[in-house]
């Protein structure tokens, strides 16, 4: 308890200086940040895992592995994404519940939550197990890059189920202002993928060198020991938030209002997704060292945006929460006051990234040095934007309003990043669509490449922002019912 005090009044330090520079509200921007940093933690220890995985998988098998990972985890992220939109829905009714004084309301929003979960993990699990290697051929032709991404693709999968659960348990938490608890939770398990990880894909003593599946194979039992751990958290009464095994199953307005909030996620995780795949297939036209330096970058920069990630989460707990105790405004100062402190750690972090870039990149064994440095520097340009539309979308999110968020998703993956990256296709190259054959292509390369990601990033932003600026969001949670006060 005092180590745990004495921490939380050295991290006090930082919105207190921000708020000295006139940056912040020092008390909003204090409540924002103790929410956020465990959610930081937890994300940056997510990431670091996927970046020990590409460095230890490049390392071992080269850059034609690096793509097959990249490639295979696309159709992952497919489960990965709905499990968070699931769980948003479940923060956003959770949050609201709690703050207008309904916990067993909360309880049994967990339960709906879960059982959506199954309904939708378990087909994708048999689909993948299923279709992996053609599914993961309709990204690349280079036949080694989709052998290495159907091996992880198969193997991953068969934990999609245990992470569903520990997605909403961890959200749900979240929605009751426990931001630590996951924490606990995930530093302890995500260690121990990294370390099977290692010991598979490497091999050591009689164990063999399984390559990617050991990549594969240590990440689904880490997220199964997860899984576990969340279900005995939540089943032993202990926290602000439970899952009650027994007594009522189904509550027809809880699922219903989960899925309103959760199903525009839903369609903006799905679009995101989808739209990354034509993408994707462009990296791929342009070559595998793309696509290689493409998925080292991402990884990288995603540790500059884990602030977001966090400071997302904190604005939908404060939003959802404040909407639930019927103090609109106090709602939507926090969701400023969160943007604020978001973009000043956000553009902090993302400045030693990208300064760093190079031996960043060497690191990662890649023989594309050069290009590897390019895509993280321009992921650099674009984290201001990241940051700006995640925390605004956390905090639209807290409040229910999930529609804005995929209207911004599908302009800016779909009506911006595709069109412009497109450009760079080799001119006279042919795509066929819906039987008609066409050549978009200006023969641009990667400039049109950078291009596309950034305006991307920053039509969402724009989108997001324009729509919790304008307050209609107030409107749309009080005519939910659920979680307002009168």
């Amino acid at each position: 308890m005092v180590v745990r005090d004495s921490i939380s009044r050295v991290l006090g330090l930082y919105p207190a200086a921000l708020a000295r520079l006139g940056l912040v509200d020092r008390d909003q921007a204090a409540d924002a940040f103790d929410l956020a940093v465990p959610v930081m933690v937890t994300g940056g220890l997510r990431v670091l895992v996927r970046i020990a995985d590409f460095l230890m998988v490049g390392i071992a098998l080269g850059d034609a592995a690096i793509a097959g990972l990249e490639l295979g985890f696309q159709y992952y992220f497919i489960g990965f994404g709905l499990s968070l939109a699931i769980s948003s829905g479940t923060i956003s009714v959770v949050s609201r519940l709690q703050g207008a004084g309904q916990p067993d309301r909360a309880n049994l929003a967990v339960k709906q939550s879960v059982w959506l979960g199954l309904l939708i993990s378990i087909p994708l699990t048999v689909g993948a197990w299923l279709y992996a290697e053609p599914l993961v051929g309709l990204l690349s032709d280079d036949p080694a890059a989709v052998e290495y991404g159907a091996t992880y693709l198969t193997l991953v999968m068969l934990s999609m189920a245990p992470r569903f659960w520990s997605m909403i348990a961890a959200r749900a938490l979240a929605g009751s202002a426990d931001t630590r608890t996951p924490m606990y939770v995930r530093s302890l398990t995500l260690p121990t993928n990294v370390a099977l990880n290692a010991l598979l894909i490497f091999g050591v003593g009689p164990i063999p060198a399984l390559g990617i599946a050991g990549a594969a194979i240590g990440t689904a039992v880490a997220n199964a020991v997860a899984a576990v751990a969340f279900l005995a958290l939540l089943v032993s009464g202990d926290y602000a938030v439970r899952l009650p095994l027994r007594g009522r199953q189904f509550d027809l307005d809880l699922i219903t209002e989960v899925l309103r909030v959760g199903l525009p996620l839903s369609g903006m995780r799905l679009a995101q997704t989808f739209a990354r795949f034509p993408f994707l297939f462009i990296l791929g036209v342009l070559g595998t060292p793309a696509l290689a330096a493409y998925a080292i970058a991402r990884r990288v920069m995603l540790l500059a945006l884990m602030p977001a990630w966090g400071y997302s989460t904190a604005a939908s707990t404060l939003v959802g929460q404040h909407i639930g105790a019927g103090d609109d405004d106090l709602a939507t100062a926090y969701g400023w006051q969160t943007l604020r402190i978001a973009l000043v750690t956000q553009l902090l972090l993302a400045g030693v990234i990208v300064l760093a870039a190079r031996p960043i990149a060497l690191a990662f064994g890649t023989q594309y040095v050069g290009l590897t440095v390019s895509f993280i520097r321009l992921f650099g340009v674009a984290v201001a934007g990241f940051s700006i539309s995640r925390t605004m979308r956390g905090g639209l999110r807290g409040a229910g309003d999930t529609r804005w968020p995929l209207y911004a998703m599908v302009v800016g993956a779909v009506f911006v990043r595709l069109p412009i990256a497109v450009l760079a296709l080799p001119v006279g190259f042919s795509i066929s669509l819906l039987g008609l054959g066409f050549a978009p292509g200006l023969g641009l390369g990667f400039p049109a490449v950078y291009l596309a990601i950034a305006a991307d990033f920053y039509v969402k932003a724009a989108v997001n922002t324009g729509r919790f600026w304008s307050g209609r969001w107030r409107a749309v949670a009080r005519a939910s019912g659920i979680g307002t006060a009168d």
